[in-house]
């Protein structure tokens, strides 16, 4: 198969204004595929550029959540026309309207514009107003993006899934081959560092893109399933390749300890449990105890 290139579309978005970042995100797209790239990644909520709202103010949360689009909206049917237009897969990411509150997804488009997969964030960040008034998604899932050097199985997980190991594990026990990433946040040397570990842990590729200065700090990042670095941005706007060597993956996943080589699963029962003691017992962002089943 060789190699594959993922773009970190680690671009500075407008606000929420959601018909300039469709069309910024389409520039940077384009310049994408003239690169060669099989897959562009967004960051985090680009249809409203991650723009918090100010939960001091009355009814500031129901406008958020107004924003909020169906996966057959224009924003979302124009990548699906670009990605067959460029033949290029996009993974790209928005508040998606949902039952209730809306939920913090991400789509995966094939190049020939096909919707392959939407996953909606499981860890919400509950501590902040923005995603605690969000609606969780209730599952991990994987698909084939198909690419001009074959298939390739790619799972999403979103920014805070990522500090939660059992994230990246499920997606590895499911097949995943590349973990996609869209991220929202600063990223230190230890949360960086984190996100390594996933790679090595689990075998996996993970390719991560956050927004640029001054909305967050940039450093977008991809290592591979050896935990190497692939790429690593700096601060600014900007598009950064990652190319991760599936064949050299495949083999080194065939004779790595790690991964699902020689786990003891019948002895991870506490990992399942909805119990919590001190000190981790916490309130969420709207001083309500934290119910982990409750959404």
């Amino acid at each position: 198969m060789s190699s594959i290139k993922v773009a970190l579309l680690q671009i500075a978005a407008c606000g929420n204004d959601q018909d300039a970042n469709r069309s910024k995100g389409q520039i940077f797209c384009r310049r994408a595929r003239g690169m060669g790239a099989d897959i562009a990644l967004f960051p985090e909520l680009w249809n409203i550029g991650y723009t918090p709202y100010d939960a001091d103010r009355k009814e500031a949360q129901e406008v958020w959540h107004a924003q909020a689009i169906e996966r057959d909206d224009q924003f979302v049917t124009h990548f699906r026309q670009l990605a067959k237009e460029l033949d290029m897969a996009i993974a790209v990411t928005y508040l998606e309207k949902w039952q209730g509150a809306p939920r913090n997804s991400v789509s995966i488009i094939d190049r020939r514009g096909r919707l392959v997969l939407t996953y909606a964030k499981v860890h919400t960040c509950d501590f902040l107003p923005v995603e605690a008034s969000c609606t969780p998604g209730d599952d991990f899932c994987v698909c084939d993006v198909d690419t001009h050097k074959g298939s390739v199985r790619v799972g999403p997980m979103i920014c805070y899934d990522r500090e939660a190991p059992e994230s990246a594990r499920i997606l590895m026990l499911k097949g995943a081959e590349i973990l996609l990433t869209p991220n929202a946040c600063k990223l230190d040397d230890l949360r960086i560092g984190q996100f390594r570990a996933r790679a090595y842990e689990n075998a996996v590729g993970v390719a991560m893109t956050n927004y640029p200065e001054p909305q967050r700090n940039g450093h977008s990042v991809a290592f591979d399933a050896e935990g190497s670095l692939v790429v690593e941005a700096g601060k600014n706007e900007g598009l950064y390749m990652a190319q991760f060597d599936i064949d050299a993956m495949r083999r080194y996943r065939e004779k790595t300890v790690w991964g699902n080589a020689f786990r003891r699963p019948h002895r991870y029962g506490s990992l399942a449990s909805y119990e919590v003691q001190e000190p981790f017992v916490r309130n969420n962002a709207f001083g309500e105890r934290f119910d982990r089943t409750a959404r």
